[in-house]
């Protein structure tokens, strides 16, 4: 099975999976762990790895942390270490709905390096300005 992993500070990977769920249904391929305030990277750590235990070396792992170089995502990637998994990991830090909707569409459908490009492409065109045009007339 292909996993995706969530993490994050805060509460930010759990509402992810939970928007996730709404909008793809509940799919037991992704597991999210969030660093909460005052808690130290070694419990972080635990939990997380609590959750990983059901992925074996056959498994595919797809890890998606909210900031490149934050302790969620440097926890995780010491941990899929540990497990020898590092190495057929794809990491990819700064997620956001888009990124993390198109991973789990996504995931089955493309080779690795096809998958990275696309999951990248729409965390990017995700990111858009909003103007708002209104007629004098209008009131608001």
């Amino acid at each position: 099975m292909k996993y995706v992993v969530l993490v994050s500070h805060g509460e930010f990977a759990n509402g992810l999976k939970n928007a996730l769920s709404m909008l793809t249904g509940n799919k037991p391929e992704i597991i999210s762990a969030g660093l909460k305030d005052g808690m130290d990277a070694d419990a972080f750590a635990k939990e997380l790895l609590d959750k990983l235990d059901v992925i074996d070396q056959d498994d595919e792992v797809i890890l998606l942390g909210d900031l490149v170089g934050g302790s969620p995502l440097t926890t995780a990637m010491d941990i899929l270490n540990q497990k020898g998994m590092l190495n057929s990991a794809i990491v990819i830090g700064g997620m956001n709905l888009p990124l993390a909707l198109t991973t789990v569409l996504m995931k089955d459908a493309f080779d690795n390096d096809t998958l990275i490009k696309q999951i990248l492409s729409e965390a990017q065109e995700g990111l858009k300005q909003v103007c708002i045009t209104t007629d004098e007339e209008d009131d608001i």
